[in-house]
């Protein structure tokens, strides 16, 4: 069962989901992360997030901080340290825009 706010978005504006769980073709750092060819953007960020949890990236002191290992650096613009806001941006400018 969806949560109400998540129907409402849903049925406002159908690209918008449609946006995040279409398949993409992913540039080679991203495919190298990833490991994958294709993913949506949705899933890369599921991968990119597990892999801050797997690897205690998150900043002890600042739990909104990822303090970014070299992997990591390699997909989010080379930053040392991002923070948790940043990510969806992020991992956004290695999704095309589809054409409409």
């Amino acid at each position: 069962m969806l949560p109400q706010r998540l129907k409402k978005t849903i049925t406002d504006n159908p690209k918008k989901l449609a946006n995040l769980i279409d398949l993409a073709n992913l540039p080679s750092p991203v495919r190298e992360f990833v490991g994958q060819s294709q993913i949506s953007r949705l899933g890369c960020f599921f991968r990119v997030w597990s892999y801050i949890k797997e690897n205690n990236l998150q900043d002890p002191n600042n739990k909104n901080l990822v303090n970014c290992d070299e992997k990591l650096r390699s997909i989010l613009l080379g930053k040392p340290q991002v923070e948790l806001a940043e990510l969806p941006a992020l991992i956004k400018l290695h999704f095309p825009k589809v054409p409409k």
